[in-house]
């Protein structure tokens, strides 16, 4: 059974007060005891420790903070309990238990400023990998025996045809939303007929191609994250340059080409998907037969739509996958981290993906391909 450290207070002829303290001064037994000292109020002149068993720096703290309180003497303590009290004494700090709270100002403008040095740090940081990529680029173009066929083969199967039943289902989807909410708003100019435009213009320049990058993000730039950080944190990369193998051409290089080459298919094979789905729809709700809605697509829809999307699908898929491996070989520390960098390379890969959407749609206006 654990013994339990105690207290007693005894008074002499004198009105003097000590405190005895008793039973092993631990850690694992001195909680009660800590907390009854702390509600000593009284006048105390001594602190005993002569029927102390054991004491540990708790201990010695405990018992030092009381005669500190109270201005009080410690007697009966033994060497070990001596040289303890003595080095508590000498470490004693009389800091703030919380940190000064500065002025709101100062807070915003240090957080500010710690945002912007972040900002270019990460930026040189995102330089040189990069860099690093174009490095390893131009090696395997003059040495393409050594590119990693098997790994880019297995990601073109991660990345795109496991993706296939998702992102179809997906596409399906939003194309019967695009068609059912675009027919409620034109039937009130009895325009129903411009569904058909109106899905396969959006299916092809912006729905398709851009919700399958949002997905690709979520599934496999986020993959590519955790499974590179995961890598980093077990040593897997610094063993990989111990034995002369370069991550980037190894894990960085066959996950960007898949990535940007399969957005193209994935992107051309949901804008295929949601026409099905507003076709669908429009045969059940608008009364237009499902064969005369894709034979109508191929008149209204003009060929350079879909090579606006053809054009921004490898774009994308390349920000996805940099995003991820560039946020994966940056995990370091702990198991946490891990988290935290496939968090931000989701949240980076759609933000970047939406603003270059925007660029895109202002920059193809422009040329005449609006």
């Amino acid at each position: 059974m654990r013994e339990w450290a105690d207290y007693r207070e005894d008074e002499d002829e004198q009105g003097a007060v000590t405190v005895a303290l008793t039973g092993p001064l631990l850690v694992s037994s001195i909680g009660e005891l800590d907390r009854a000292l702390r509600k000593v109020d009284g006048p105390v002149t001594r602190v005993d420790l002569s029927e102390v068993t054991e004491i540990d720096t708790v201990g010695a703290w405990v018992a030092w903070r009381l005669a500190r309180d109270h201005d009080a003497v410690i007697v009966g303590s033994s060497d070990k309990a001596a040289r303890l009290i003595a080095a508590v004494h000498r470490s004693s700090g009389q800091g703030a238990v919380t940190p000064p709270e500065y002025p709101m100002f100062e807070r915003v403008a240090a957080t500010v400023g710690g945002y912007v040095l972040g900002l270019f740090d990460g930026v040189q940081r995102f330089l040189g990998f990069l860099g690093a990529m174009l490095v390893a680029l131009w090696h395997l173009a003059r040495n393409p025996a050594e590119f990693r066929w098997k790994a880019f083969v297995r990601q073109l199967e991660l990345v795109g045809v496991n993706a296939l039943g998702i992102i179809g289902l997906m596409s399906f989807l939003v194309g019967i939303v695009i068609a059912q909410q675009g027919a409620i708003q034109l039937e009130q100019f009895g325009a129903e007929i411009y569904t058909i435009n109106l899905t396969g213009r959006l299916s092809f320049r912006e729905l398709g191609v851009l919700m399958t990058a949002i997905m690709v993000a979520g599934r496999s730039g986020s993959a590519f994250a955790a499974q590179i950080g995961t890598m980093k944190l077990t040593e897997e990369v610094d063993a990989m340059r111990t034995i002369g193998v370069s991550p980037v051409e190894a894990l960085i290089i066959p996950r960007v080409l898949a990535c940007t080459l399969m957005m193209v298919l994935l992107g051309f094979y949901a804008a295929l998907l949601s026409i099905l789905g507003g076709a669908f729809i429009s045969t059940m709700t608008l009364e237009i037969p499902f064969w005369t809605f894709l034979t109508r697509i191929q008149e209204v829809v003009p060929l350079h739509d879909l090579w606006v999307g053809l054009i921004k699908a490898p774009v994308f898929g390349a920000i996805v996958a940099l995003a991820g491996c560039y946020q994966g070989m940056q995990v370091e520390g702990n198991s946490e981290e891990v988290g935290l960098r496939t968090t931000i390379a989701v949240v980076q890969a759609i933000f970047v993906v939406i603003v270059l959407d925007a660029f895109f749609a202002v920059f193809f206006s422009e040329v005449g391909w609006g």
